[in-house]
């Protein structure tokens, strides 16, 4: 493979993961938060209606996971493409 095509199949596989994930926070975030509320309040966690703790705190606790789930994918990607220093 040329360094220009792995740089592109690179930055394409990248730009999947980074859809992928967004994808995932905009789920647990508003879909969880305000679509999904009246189902999820009929669970409790803590004292809390699940819609409200996922508006409020399960958003956040999501987007620090998916901060760590991306630097494990690309640290993966770097190895696979050659970029791990």
């Amino acid at each position: 493979m040329s360094e220009k095509s792995n740089a592109k199949a690179y930055w394409k596989e990248n730009i999947r993961y980074v859809l992928i994930l967004l994808a995932i926070w905009f789920m647990v975030s508003f879909a969880a938060g305000i679509l999904f509320k009246d189902e999820l309040n009929t669970i409790r966690i803590g004292g809390f209606k699940l819609g409200f703790w996922f508006a409020q705190q399960g958003s956040m606790y999501v987007f620090v996971i998916l901060i760590f789930v991306y630097v494990r994918l690309m640290n993966k990607l770097d190895k696979k493409y050659g970029y791990d220093a």
